[in-house]
């Protein structure tokens, strides 16, 4: 009796989640040149697009939108705040919430337009936003199915 020969099993590179997974690296290394100049890491870039959405947020509220826990945040938030870009204040109506506000120095860093640059550099074209778009929906899907 011969014996089947066993399933050919995927590449690392056909892997979905290894895209991803490589695409993030890629894109952070394309933003280190631009954001070191601004003494800035990804994860605090990050954190400051968030905040010019929405300014006087809560950590928790951040956090959640980033998907990062308050442990993994805070010492981007100190790190930011050590650097003028934000503040952290104690909310007064409830003192166990901290608010991250942004300075006038986070408040101006917007104008600056640091992405842009980027955009070209994906190589997406008009496609840019469907892939934008199926990536979040990939990602929505995923967390969706933890909470079942």
């Amino acid at each position: 009796m011969t014996k089947s020969p066993a399933p050919e099993r995927p590449k690392l590179g056909e892997f979905l989640c290894f895209a991803i997974y490589s695409a993030n690296l890629a894109f952070g290394r394309a933003y280190r040149p631009i954001l070191e100049k601004l003494g800035l890491t990804y994860t605090q870039y990050v954190a400051l697009v968030a905040l010019w959405e929405q300014d006087d947020q809560t950590v928790g509220e951040l956090g959640e939108k980033m998907f990062l826990e308050s442990n993994t945040l805070t010492p981007i938030l100190k790190k930011l705040e050590q650097t003028g870009f934000i503040e952290r204040r104690r909310d007064p109506a409830d003192e166990r919430q901290v608010r991250i506000i942004l300075t006038p120095k986070g408040s101006e860093l917007r104008s600056q337009e640091i992405g842009n640059e980027l955009f070209d550099a994906t190589g997406l074209g008009d496609s840019f936003f469907d892939v934008q778009k199926s990536v979040a929906k990939l990602r929505d899907n995923l967390m969706r199915s933890l909470d079942d």
